[in-house]
């Protein structure tokens, strides 16, 4: 009759073996099952732009060495669990013991640094893939920079700036358009990471880094700060439009107009012009020149306001103004304090700013 001892054994290295057999399971799943439906969750293993591509086909040559050393170290171990297990019956003597063995010390050694080397040449490849890619005269460049807690887009070669939503076209084989980001930091570390379009690159105060992307297909990629820069380093959030050709340059012509001047809001403007909007926000058009802030020009033609953390409503915008740390705690935006009236009016003008 089987001991309960014996049997609470036998159960636990079953349950080991099924957790491990379930965790390689997963990652083979997560690295060649084909992409799910569309999720908010950008996924590193559903590239669309040749450096995440490179990336990706690195991480299924490691994926696969690791895997095949798994394999055969669990293959290993489990027969020598399995064969060496001690029998019935055993009077605890020592058994013989085996010292010295140059075939096996020398494999032990010689096949791990191999696969080191292999690892490392393989990588260093990738990467110098990347980072020493030629730039095409057909090239976009974008300027980033990384605030707290929001992003700054500049377009030197088209006059445009705006803010957390960045613009490409799409690059296709007959025309490639690549983007080319020069990175920067306006105050810490930032990160700049969009897992679908690009690998992670650090925006360092005083230097200068860069990036590409070459997308592949249109459509909304998201994209997040992946170095902590303080207490709403989460909700630094940033999202990259891909735009049909057509599509970027009606985006480009709209950014490039002047801000709207209605006159049916002249009090909101009124309001925006003699407080402190005006030290941190810039309106093309108007005597807000500041540089601390997101350029406010166009900020209707966004779809989120307060870095990725709301959509951008008149509700949302009022609270943002009213309380923000009502939807980002501990921002740098500060409450202003306003009357519900010039509160009212100030929101009026900037639904305008499209």
């Amino acid at each position: 009759m089987v001991s309960s001892d014996k049997i609470r054994k036998l159960a636990s290295k079953a349950a080991g073996i099924a957790v491990l057999l379930a965790g390689g399971l997963l990652a083979a799943s997560l690295c060649f099952g084909a992409p799910g439906d569309p999720s908010p969750v950008p996924s590193i293993f559903d590239p669309h732009s040749t450096p995440t591509k490179w990336i990706y086909q690195l991480s299924h040559f490691v994926l696969l060495i690791t895997g095949l050393i798994f394999a055969i170290v669990f293959a290993l171990l489990t027969y020598v669990v399995v064969k060496y297990r001690k029998p019935q019956g055993d009077d605890g003597h020592e058994p013989a013991q085996v010292y010295g063995s140059t075939q096996i010390e020398l494999a032990w050694t010689v096949i791990p640094i191999l696969i080191v080397v292999v690892l490392f040449l393989a990588t260093a490849r990738t990467i110098h893939s990347i980072q020493d890619a030629p730039k095409p005269e057909t090239a976009l460049e974008v300027v980033a920079i990384g605030h707290q807690f929001w992003w700054e887009f500049r377009y030197p070669q088209l006059g445009v700036v705006t803010a957390n939503e960045l613009h490409i076209p799409v690059s296709e084989a007959a025309h490639p358009a690549p983007a080319f980001l020069t990175l920067l930091s306006a105050d810490t570390d930032h990160s700049f990471w969009v897992p679908q379009l690009a690998g992670k690159t650090d925006l360092i105060p005083n230097r200068v880094n860069h990036m590409w992307m070459d997308p592949s297909q249109t459509g909304i990629f998201l994209g997040q700060c992946a170095q902590y820069c303080g207490t709403q380093h989460a909700k630094m959030l940033l999202r990259v439009y891909v735009d049909s050709g057509e599509e970027f340059s009606a985006w480009v012509r709209g950014q490039q107009r002047p801000a709207v001047l209605d006159v049916n809001v002249t009090a909101g403007r009124r309001v925006f012009e003699t407080t402190a909007c005006i030290n941190c926000h810039a309106v093309g058009g108007t005597v807000a020149d500041g540089r601390f802030g997101p350029d406010l020009t166009h900020l209707m033609s966004r779809h989120t306001i307060a870095s990725g953390a709301a959509e951008n409503t008149k509700a949302n915008l009022r609270l943002w103004m009213q309380k923000p740390d009502a939807i980002k705690p501990g921002s740098l935006m500060p409450a202003m304090q306003l009357s519900n009236a010039d509160l009212d009016a100030l929101v009026d003008y900037l639904e305008t700013l499209r």
